[in-house]
């Protein structure tokens, strides 16, 4: 029975041809996204990274190297031992070959940590921490979308240019938030400005009243936000009640997305200052893809979600062109190649993994200036890559030649 059995095999193969049967024979080349899927920064990324990943793999066609490519995706919850435990089941069970997106900085520090260990290319997308370029640096490690320096040196400076020179800070208290206070403090201090005092709060916070009477009581002219997703949310709309705002207190936050200000409403959002790596409504290119997705999602993509879009592309075009997926030889065609996509116009990713693009300035439109829902926005500056992030000379990445 068994030699029959075998003899259809080889009479199938050879039906097919040698080069159709070993395409059929190769394994898939996985790529998985550890994301937040179900607590406060689910809309920054989410599902929404997941589709993002998918419609760059089919709009590169499906398949590279003769692999067909597939896009894995997991729910971390926001606890650091479990993106790590992920990122290693992924890599040494599932056969994962590049790990995308990671939200939430102490998530994607562990999850460094794991993708170093191995070898393995991890693109960071929803994170924010200036570690990750920094002393979490790896050879294989791409920090794609924002970071706290970046989002520091776009708000604070200008926010401290127009005469906001004083400020107290409601931090999330865990790397990210941390990250973000020190990085805008620097930018505050060495521009004039100064620091009344901050609070911490933990993550996930609901009720923020006894933080906000602090700043409030502080006198300080800005009380910037060093927290994100949901947290930001909730703290901008509890300010909004207290009459934070009508007290003449700028409320500032200091990392905002798109759909946290859909979640907080023009009334109560407009003329807050946001640092944004992207917008959907910029270009003719942007509008296209932005289109596209909410037919898959229902809302537009955050810079997060454009971001993985485009690091996946990018990933997937340099795994065509080295002709393979190792990891060393795929990352040295990501950093020679530029990046000119609907993301950024001349990206490019350094020897410290940062990928330098324009940033952007934006007001949040009053609602008499909105055309409709998502149409938030007006641009005021563009800030160029080489102004936005840390400098090279900065860095703390090891791998930076001094």
């Amino acid at each position: 029975m068994h030699k029959y059995v075998l003899c259809g095999v080889l009479a199938a193969w050879l039906a097919l041809g040698p080069t159709a049967a070993t395409a059929q024979s190769q394994p898939p080349l996985k790529i998985g996204g550890i994301l937040d899927m179900s607590s406060l920064y689910a809309d920054i990324t989410g599902a929404g990274s997941a589709e993002a990943a998918k419609m760059a793999v089919e709009d590169f066609g499906g398949e590279v190297l003769g692999r067909k490519i597939e896009v894995l995706a997991a729910d971390h919850l926001n606890k650091a031992d479990l993106a790590a435990n992920i990122a290693r089941d992924m890599i040494d069970n599932q056969g994962v070959e590049m790990i995308y997106d990671v939200a939430a900085s102490a998530t994607a520090l562990a999850a460094g940590e794991i993708a170093k260990a191995r070898n393995k290319i991890i693109i960071f997308n929803g994170p924010g921490s200036i570690r990750l370029s920094n002393e979490a640096c790896g050879p294989y490690t791409v920090h794609y979308v924002f970071d706290t320096y970046a989002q520091a040196n776009v708000t604070g400076l200008a926010a401290v240019r127009s005469g906001l020179d004083s400020w107290f800070f409601l931090t999330a208290d865990y790397a990210f938030g941390q990250d973000l206070e020190k990085d805008t403090t620097n930018v505050v201090m060495k521009s004039g400005g100064k620091v009344l005092g901050s609070v911490r709060h933990p993550l996930n916070t609901s009720d923020f009243s006894s933080f906000l009477l602090q700043a409030q009581a502080s006198k300080a002219k800005v009380i910037g936000l060093a927290n994100a997703g949901g947290d930001t949310i909730n703290a901008i709309k509890q300010a909004a009640e207290f009459g934070i705002m009508k007290g003449g207190q700028k409320v500032s936050p200091l990392l905002a997305f798109v759909t946290d200000i859909d979640s907080i409403g023009l009334e109560t959002a407009q003329g807050l200052l946001v640092a944004e790596a992207f917008y959907w409504d910029s270009n003719d290119e942007t509008r296209a893809f932005s289109k596209r997705f909410m037919e898959r999602i229902k809302r537009v993509p955050t810079s997060a979600q454009a971001g993985v879009y485009s690091s996946v592309t990018h990933y997937l075009e340099a795994v065509k062109a080295a002709g393979t997926t190792e990891s060393a030889a795929v990352m040295k065609v990501m950093k020679e190649t530029p990046i000119n996509d609907l993301f950024a116009r001349n990206g490019r990713i350094r020897e410290d993994g940062r990928m330098v693009h324009d940033m952007y300035l934006f007001e949040v439109k009053k609602p008499s200036e909105s055309k409709g829902r998502w149409d938030d926005y007006k641009l005021l500056a563009t800030v160029p890559g080489n102004d936005a992030f840390q400098s090279l000379e900065q860095s703390r990445c090891p791998l930076v030649k001094k």
